[in-house]
Parts: C-alpha cells; structure tokens; sequence
C-alpha cells in the first residue's frame, strides 16, 4: 500500500473547499490553450509533434507579457528535453533497437513453433504472452512491429488465418505497455508529472514517483484476462480468415493471387525493333500499360530492377508482372512476343534470389503522405511495387502516383539482398520471412541482451534513477557496437520525444496557474458528494476516450493535474488517481487510431467493423479489471 499524501494535506484542502478560487486570466488563457490542444489534436491541422512545439512556443511567448510572468520561468519551459521522461524514451527506444537488430525475435519465433504446438490456443498463448512480455520493456508500436513478421512466419507453418493471431497479438502488446513503468510513454513520464505537482508541497507532503514494478500487478491482471478473452471467445468475435498457407518469400504467385488479388507470377516478353516501345523509358511503359518490368536483357547484359528512367531498346528481353488483362493489353499494343515460361530470366529471378515479398508500411514511416514515383522507390529501396493493399482491397491503377497511407501493405517484387537491406530501415515493417538473408552474429546478441539485463538489474537493484540505468545499458550496446551511432539515432522516435517535451510545460502551466484546481473545486461544488470510485472511473472513461482522439502523451499530459487535484479534493489517493490517467490511455481498441491498431489492420486483413466489434468488449473489459486491480493494489 502506498501512502503519498498525509493528512495535512487533506486538512489543507478541506479549509479551502469553503472558499471556491476565482477565475483569474492566466486561468482563462491557459484554459483556451488546453482548448486549442485538443483542436489541433483531434482535427490534425497539425502533426502532433508540430503542434506540441508550437504549444511551447505560445507559453515561451506568454511569459513575457505583463502580468503572465508566474506563470512559468524560461527555464522550466525547455525542462522537457532534458527531463527524465524523454531521457528515459529515447534509452527505451535504442535498447529495443540493439534487441531488434541482433534478431531476438527470429529466436522468438522457433521457439514458439518448437514449443507452441500447433493449436490455435496454444499458439494465440505463446504469441500473446510474448509480445506482452516484450512491450513491458520497449515501446508497444515497436514490439507488435517486431513481432509481425513472427505471426507471419507461424501462421504459414501451421495454417491458422493471420486474422486469428494478428489481433490477439496487437492487443496483447497494447496490454503489455501497462506492465512496467518504462513500458509506454503514459507511464514513463508519470514520475515527471508527480513531481511538477509536488513543487506547490512540503517535503512531507509530497507524492512519492513508482518504482519500475509499482504498476506490475495491474498489468498482469490486465494482459492475462486479455488473452482468456481471446481464448475463450475468439472464435466467435475474430474474422475467419484465409490460411496463410503459402506466406513465404518464394514468390508465390498463387498466394498473392488468392489472398490480395495481385497475379504476381514474371512472365518474360521478347522486345523486336518495331515495337513502339522503343524508346520509351521504363517508368513510361510502366505508367501507360500499368504493368511492372522487374528485369530486362539487352546486348548480353542482364539487369533486375533496372533504373525506371532507363530506354527500352532492342532486340531485348523483358520480365514482366501484370495482370493477366493487362499482360495481353500491352503485348498486344506494343507488338511483343510473350513466351510460354521463362528462359532468359530462370536462373536470376530464381526463387532462392528474388521473389515477391509484403511489406508493411508503419505509422511514423517517412513514405507516408508521398507516392511511390517521389520516392523513386526501385532505385532508392531496390521495390517493384505491383500492388497496394490498403482496408481490404488491392490497389493496382497507377499505383506509382497514389500516395502511401500508414498501415498499407506494399506488394513488391524485389532481389532478396535488397529485402534484407530494408530490415534494417524502420520506415518498413518486413512481413515476408521465409526468404535467403544474412545470419546473425550471436555474440552481438548476447552482448544486447547483457546490456538489457544489465539496465533492468541497475533498475531493481540499485539507487541509480531510471534515465541513467537506461541508458547506461544503451550506451553499452553502442560502445561495444550491438549498434552504431547512426543507428541509434534511426532508432529513435524524434516525433514522441519532441511531443512530449512540448507537452510537459503545458502540464506545468496547467497546475502552476491553478487551473486544475479551480476546474475540480467548482466542479466538486456543482455535482456535490460522489463516491470516490465513481469519480475515479469517470477519470479513467475520459482519459481512454481522450486516447482514441489525441495521442495518449496529451490526454495524460493534460488530465493528470486534473486527476490530482480531483483526489486530494475529495480526500483519495492522489497518485493512485494519476495512475488511472496514465494506465486508461492504453485503452484504445474501438478504432484503428492507435499505431498498433493501425499497423496490424493490413496485415490481418481486418476492417473498422471487427474492431468496433472486438474492440468494445475489450475496452469494458480493461476498464473493470484496471479500476478493480487499482482499488485492490493501491
């Protein structure tokens, strides 16, 4: 049990209950600025890493008008980046990048399909616990990516539907990021919110920060009632599904045929000097035809993947992917000679080089917002696009001009080199695992999870605060060269720390200026006496909707002074309030705006119907297991 406020505390705010604060301008200014947040946030003007900065940026301005002095000093302002949440985030994220390149997860998945069976139960309880277990120590988004390529992997080997694991997989991870205090932003930076409320107390009357383990119990409970929803009812509530019977880097011509309607299969054409392609470069035949050239041989030089800008010439020999429809359109107009099967090309597209593979594009991917043609995707990435599967459908119209959306399933043509390649650049997720790469250097790998076990154990163990345990483990893997310098940098998410370190002073602005206080004593005042766990779960219903419309750093940022006024006022638990906060904002599974809602919808083939359907059950589910353990643990 905690106790991290003492009676005078509660004494103190019960004289002041008589007498109702008033409304003052600093209130009303930063009362319109929280108003502007939530605008900005929910309508997405703005990204929100921009429109955290320009929120800093108003208060900074603010400051130095007359009368606004107190309202923050210039350097409380720019505290966030140096604050121990955001040192503790971008640790975080580059330990979880050293674990992702040293291919922890390859171990992960052999062992789930040596130990696993082949059982849907069996299987969704190996996968589901695991991902949890992984997205208590790293960023959720992060894990669920990880683990992608894993599901793809079993869901081929023993023939169950990627619907029927990918959900339970992404929620599970969803769930695992309340098990830790280092597990998701929310939770990460509690500890900096809990002190910016205690500067305004005594030393004796302050709020004590959680430990790593403090929030442990209501994880578990959380990620275990989690999956036994799954399985004992997954049957009924998740899509049926296609078995993913043939999810292999080979390219399976058929699979993509059957499951995202692309006919993937190189059909190779001969080029005659009369044909009117001659002369027209790559990009152009590809454009006008609407078919992909993925190799071309002229002269006794063969090329795969040739430059899109390059002219076609002749006598030559192409290799061609195109729907059937589209193959005979533009043999037929072009004056090209199909052959019956491939000769030229047989031994260099051969399945153990070259193949069709599912690329995953994930939610804070630089390609999102441009087109396949800006990005001059098959010099910059070595990626023939044949098809972008997006909510269910397959898009292959131009497909070089329509812009890519987070969550889309690119259907590529690619040399497997290259596939390997892109397994290292976070802007992908690689879904296709079955493929000829690189092995693992194991030393490295054990060097990774020495630094891990070593930042956790430093944790535990020792007085050593949580920033510098972190990244005492990342500077380790980086030293001894798990990763490299350049590599931690991509490892890390400069979009969540620049959101939130131009959070944290608004947080401070809202508790400094006495705006929570004045918002939850009038409050109080309107509705009268309410029990305490009425009011708390009300707390936790707007924070989870608040998380489905705003990041889940703004609805924490935002409601925690809320939260810790409401209880000091009605005589609970302050922190145990704040809690409530930071965990409901990982309530997010009615629709597809978390990132990890957005990255599994593609994968698992899955539309806003199933998670409106999936997702409501459990989002009553988190809400009475999370306020029920809170209660019980606190």
């Amino acid at each position: 049990m905690r106790s991290p406020f003492t009676a005078s505390v509660l004494t103190l705010y019960i004289q002041q209950m008589d007498t109702l604060p008033i409304l003052t301008t600093e209130m009303v200014i930063v009362m319109a600025i929280v108003v502007f947040a939530i605008f900005i946030f929910v309508t997405e003007l703005l990204r929100v890493d921009v429109a955290a900065l320009l929120i800093m940026t108003m208060l900074g301005l603010l400051i130095f008008v007359p009368g606004m002095q107190d309202l923050l000093t210039p350097d409380v302002l720019f505290s966030g980046f140096s604050s121990n949440a955001v040192v503790s985030i971008i640790a975080v994220m580059i330990l979880g990048g050293g674990l992702d390149k040293t291919g922890v997860m390859e171990r992960v998945a052999w062992s789930i399909l040596h130990y696993g069976g082949k059982t849907e139960k069996q299987v969704v309880s190996l996968i589901s616990g695991s991902v949890a277990v992984v997205s208590s120590f790293m960023q959720n988004v992060g894990a669920a990516a990880l683990f992608l390529p894993v599901v793809s992997r079993i869901s081929s080997r023993t023939r169950i539907p990627m619907p029927r694991l990918v959900m339970p997989m992404g929620f599970c991870a969803i769930l695992g990021g309340t098990m830790t205090m280092v597990a998701s932003s929310p939770l990460i930076m509690l500890n900096d919110l809990i002190d910016n409320s205690n500067r305004g107390l005594d030393a004796d009357q302050a709020m004590q920060p959680f430990s790593l383990f403090s929030v442990t119990p209501v994880g578990v409970a959380l990620v275990v009632s989690g999956m036994l929803f799954f399985l004992l009812f997954g049957k009924f509530v998740l899509p049926k599904g296609k078995t993913n019977s043939l999810a292999r880097g080979t390219g399976t011509a058929r699979f993509m045929r059957r499951l995202h309607g692309v006919d993937a299969a190189v059909r190779e054409v001969e080029v005659p000097t009369d044909s009117v392609l001659v002369g027209m470069s790559i990009v152009e035949a590809q454009h006008n035809y609407d078919v992909r050239i993925v190799a071309s041989r002229y002269a006794g030089k063969v090329l795969v993947s040739p430059p899109v800008e390059a002219p076609i010439v002749a006598p030559a020999t192409l290799a061609i992917i195109a729907q059937s429809d589209k193959l005979k359109a533009f043999v037929a107009d072009t004056g090209l000679k199909l052959r019956p099967k491939l000769i030229e090309f047989r031994h260099l597209l051969a399945r153990s080089i070259a193949g069709i593979a599912e690329v995953l594009v994930p939610p804070d991917s630089h390609l999102v917002g441009h087109t396949a043609k800006d990005l001059h995707f098959r010099m910059t990435y070595g990626l023939s696009l044949i098809s972008i599967y997006r909510s269910g459908k397959a898009i292959t119209n131009k497909i070089a001009i329509v812009p890519i959306e987070a969550g889309d399933m690119l259907i590529c043509h690619t040399r497997w080199e290259y596939l390997t390649r892109l397994e290292k650049d976070r802007n992908f997720v690689i879904v296709t695992t079955d493929y000829p790469r690189e092995h693992r250097e194991p030393y490295k790998l054990a060097l990774a999870l020495g630094f891990f076990g070593l930042a956790i154990g430093m944790i535990i163990f020792t007085n050593v605060i949580l920033p510098v345990a972190l990244m005492t483990g990342a500077v380790g893997m980086i030293s001894f060269g798990v990763l490299t310098m350049d590599e931690a940098y991509k490892a890390i998410s400069w979009k969540t720390v620049f959101l939130l370190a131009g959070l944290l002073p608004l947080g401070m602005a809202v508790e400094s200026s006495g705006t929570a206080d004045y918002v939850v004593r009038h409050l109080l005042d309107r509705i009268g006496e309410v029990p305490a766990w009425i009011l708390q779960a009300l707390l936790a219903l707007i924070a989870s909707g608040f998380s489905l419309v705003i990041s889940n750093v703004g609805a924490t940022v935002l409601l925690v002074p809320f939260a810790i006024n409401l209880a000091l006022a009605i005589g609970a638990d302050p922190a145990m309030f704040a809690l409530t906060v930071a965990i409901s904002t990982s309530n997010s599974f009615l629709i597809p705006t978390h990132h990890v809602n957005a990255l599994i919808m593609a994968p698992g083939d899955y539309h806003v119907s199933d998670f409106l359907r999936v997702g409501s059950i459990m989002t009553v589910l988190f809400l009475v297991v999370s306020l029920l353990m809170l209660n019980l643990v606190f």
